[in-house]
């Protein structure tokens, strides 16, 4: 079962707004046993629309279509699939009641305009909209399934769950086996690397399938099979779980889709451990990264983002020798990242200490160039690691980058004091 997704709107061709809807929709339909091999974006133009039907239709089994369900004259959608389709709109009377008694409890006027987001296909479903205003349709014709979702996420999501989702599942996917998948989480390593240690298994691949995704500083793995029941697919790919983990274990830190930083939370929560860190170029992005995973609270101390070298001796007491003056290593230096790593440890009384020093540019500092960080780890009555990082990149992404390898190198060590390796 083929399905093209087609969103609807002038604003996306301008790049005004992010279609996330496509990336839902694709998400959610794979998890149905539904390939999308097409994503098309249309402007708001009647004939256009239509030549996106045509085409889509020729190719797909199922079109979803997003956007254009308001109520000005620019929203088409509704026009442009009953016109291909041969058929005539209505106006869909639960939608207009909850229309009319929307403007009524709000005491506000409503303009004629406003029934357009009641119209309903002729022949199709009507969607309910629980979220806002716009009606949805689902209708079939020449053994092509059309879904048409309003535009803002916060419709669309709830539309398609609720209602657009059940519809497909009674007419369309009676037969269709559903796709199961695992997401495997890995750091420290780049995607080509990943991909080369796994490339036997990537060659090899029928069922499951295997799918690589990088993003800045990790990579997951996503691997897929089709099977009548869950715990079917489980053996198969928990199987296959076991061959990837074989090849790359010092990466891979989830076998679900949540971030290093929750994991490490999570981890050492439950071990009583506790954290802080002294941040300079990265100026607080590791400690937000901890800190926005629910449950941080029991594990995460303080810290400080020393941006200065006067910051550097006022609040974490680094030597004023080591920053500046003949013969000073410099705050970009593996002895300053050591000393920070320690010292915001002893003054907060944490089990562990991070730190990050480095150049993030967009220019030189210290005559040191651009991407190179020193990372810091110190830990309770362990010896401090300090590792040296040249990152690429612009401003934002060394910073990212420089965050996510000392999680990674954190979660290490984490590891390791819990006995694994």
């Amino acid at each position: 079962m083929k399905a093209e997704i087609i969103a609807v709107g002038t604003e996306l061709l301008l790049g005004q707004i992010v279609n996330t809807n496509a990336q839902y929709l694709s998400r959610e339909l794979a998890a149905l046993g539904i390939d999308v091999y097409y994503q098309t974006v249309v402007g708001d133009n009647l004939e256009r629309i239509q030549d996106a039907l045509r085409l889509s239709s020729s190719r797909a089994d199922i079109v979803l279509l997003s956007g254009g369900l308001g109520p000005t004259q620019d929203d088409l959608t509704k026009d442009a699939l009953a016109a291909f389709l041969g058929r005539t709109l209505h106006i869909d009377r639960m939608a207009m009641d909850a229309i009319e008694r929307f403007f009524r409890e709000r005491g506000t006027p409503m303009t004629e305009n406003n029934r357009r987001q009641a119209l309903a296909i002729e022949g199709g479903t009507p969607l309910p909209n629980e979220t806002g205003l716009a009606v949805g349709n689902a209708v079939s014709s020449d053994d092509v399934h059309y879904i048409v979702l309003p535009g803002p996420p916060k419709e669309l999501m709830p539309m398609f769950e609720q209602q657009a989702k059940p519809w497909l599942m009674q007419h369309v996917l009676t037969h269709e086996q559903p796709i199961y998948s695992k997401m495997l989480k890995f750091a420290g390593i780049g995607e080509s690397s990943l991909d080369e240690r796994l490339q036997d298994l990537i060659t090899a691949q029928t069922d499951p399938t295997i799918a690589l995704y990088a993003k800045e500083g990790e990579v997951t793995v996503r691997i897929s099979t089709k099977a009548p029941s869950e715990s079917e697919a489980m053996d198969k790919l928990d199987g296959l779980e076991a061959k990837i983990r074989e090849r790359a274990s010092a990466f891979m830190y989830a076998s679900e889709d949540v971030p290093i930083e929750k994991v490490i939370v999570d981890l050492m929560a439950d071990r009583g451990w506790t954290l802080s860190a002294a941040e300079s170029c990265t100026g607080g992005l590791v400690m937000e990264s901890l800190t926005s995973v629910p449950g941080s609270a029991t594990m995460f101390r303080g810290g400080v983002v020393c941006y200065t070298n006067e910051m550097k001796e006022k609040l974490v007491h680094v030597p004023h020798g080591l920053l500046e003056g003949e013969g000073a290593p410099g705050a970009v230096s593996r002895e300053v990242a050591e000393v920070l790593a320690e010292h915001v440890r002893m003054i907060t009384d944490s089990d562990f200490g991070l730190s990050v020093t480095g150049v993030a540019g967009p220019g030189y500092a210290e005559r040191k160039p651009v991407g190179l960080v020193y990372i810091g780890l110190a830990e309770r009555g362990k010896e401090t690691e300090v590792h040296e990082l040249h990152l690429q990149g612009n401003r934002e992404t060394i910073r990212i980058r420089a965050t996510k390898a000392l999680l990674y190198r954190l979660w290490r060590r984490l590891m390791a004091a819990r006995g694994e390796s």
